[in-house]
């Protein structure tokens, strides 16, 4: 089937699956970031002490997810939308009237929860379970809708904010999801897909067994992927959340710095598509080994070339690996551990993402109050991503080994 054919058939699938991770961009940390500045200051916060704060709610958040995740394993998916967005829109409106900083942390828990974690998980959980030869597509078309997010909406902040106050801007955020984002999501979503890629009752999903999540948990081969899985989620809330600092420490301009974002959107979505593609053609568990590679890469460029150009440099080389990484996150654990049981490994899997999300704004700031080079952090996650990939090389044979073992 061509792609064009792909999406003129599932297109209210696809176009839900789209909207569900773009509107998660009011939990993503480069959004929150965006008013860091204005919140550090209201609240007189240090960088190491906001990002203990933001690391707080965020573990909270990830030691939610997997109780809370599961339900999309029971319900159906415009049931679960409309619990998750509402829940998000309160925690934007809250966002924008908050005055103590224990509301602050309470109102980042929730915006993690439903935007990052709920939002994002029954997205991709859905492309996982409704699709099966043409997964690897489906899950594509999903994700860039953080890119899209991430391209659109710092540039729609950046000018709002001429108009209104950083609080009121949240305000509006609560608006914006019960008016367009609640309607437009159930009504695509309340028809259930079926799979219907399917051969001889057999689908595309390399896994013949359908795991546990208990079964999961005791897999080695799950741990040592997380070595890999958990790094652009780490390294890419690090540089995110700290963005104020770099810009200030390079000399940048806010509103430049801002339209590199849109360089990375643009990689990613590329990328994304590339990887739909390979995925499908060669397995999730073959781009294992390289899909960190333009992540480190991105990492080096970051932390040496201090010039403004520095930033579109190593934006599109992040976006290159998001794409890569973002496709990649979609279809994998179907591949290994198949469908039936999704909702609640998916749930475990991005509970830890979000953990990485936690621990690396947290660490990162501590360091910088400790007067820690940020272009030298940055250069240290640029080397893990180097290790990361060489011990991927050995674990996408294992796997396949065992897949083909089991098959």
């Amino acid at each position: 089937m061509s792609f064009f054919s792909f999406m003129s058939q599932n297109i209210r699938w696809l176009l839900g699956g789209f909207l569900l991770t773009f509107f998660s961009s009011f939990g993503q940390t480069f959004f929150i970031s965006l008013s860091g500045g204005a919140i550090r200051q209201e609240y007189d916060l240090s960088n190491g002490e906001f990002g203990l704060t933001y690391m707080l709610a965020t573990l909270g958040s990830a030691l939610t997810l997997p109780f809370l995740g599961k339900i999309v394993d029971h319900i159906s998916v415009s049931k679960t939308v409309l619990l998750t967005i509402p829940a998000l829109a309160a925690a934007t409106l809250v966002m924008g009237l908050s005055k103590s900083v224990v509301v602050l942390v309470i109102v980042l828990y929730f915006l993690r929860l439903f935007g990052q974690g709920m939002m994002t998980h029954i997205s991709l959980t859905a492309m996982g379970k409704w699709y099966c030869l043409q997964r690897g597509r489906a899950v594509s078309i999903a994700v860039v809708g953080h890119q899209a997010g991430e391209a659109f909406l710092p540039i729609v902040y950046s000018f709002a904010l001429v108009m209104f106050t950083w609080r009121e801007t949240w305000t509006m955020s609560s608006l914006f999801l019960m008016l367009i984002a609640l309607p437009a999501i159930y009504f695509l979503m309340k028809v259930e897909q079926l799979p219907s890629d399917s051969v001889d009752g057999e689908t595309n999903t390399l896994a013949r067994k359908n795991w546990t999540r208990k079964e999961v948990l005791a897999d080695r081969y799950f741990w040592a992927l997380l070595i890999a899985v958990l790094a652009p989620a780490f390294i890419g809330t690090t540089l995110f959340f700290h963005q104020d600092h770099l810009i200030d420490l390079r000399g940048w301009d806010k509103l430049e710095f801002a339209y590199s974002f849109s360089v990375m959107a643009i990689s990613t979505f590329v990328f994304a598509l590339i990887a739909g593609h390979l995925v499908d053609r060669f397995s999730a568990v073959s781009l294992l080994p390289s899909f960190l590679l333009p992540l480190g890469a991105a990492c080096f460029a970051m932390g040496t070339i201090e010039d403004i150009s520095g930033s579109y440099i190593s934006m599109g080389l992040l976006g290159i690996s998001y794409g890569l990484s973002s496709t990649l996150f979609g279809a994998l654990w179907p591949e290994i551990y198949g469908t039936k049981y999704l909702g609640a490994i998916r749930s475990i899997i991005i509970a830890m993402m979000v953990f990485g999300t936690a621990i690396g704004p947290g660490i990162t700031g501590y360091l910088i109050d400790l007067n820690v080079a940020y272009p030298a952090q940055i250069h240290v996650m640029g080397l893990y991503c180097l290790a990361a990939s060489v011990v991927m090389l050995f674990v996408s044979r294992k796997i396949k080994a065992r897949l083909q073992a089991d098959s």
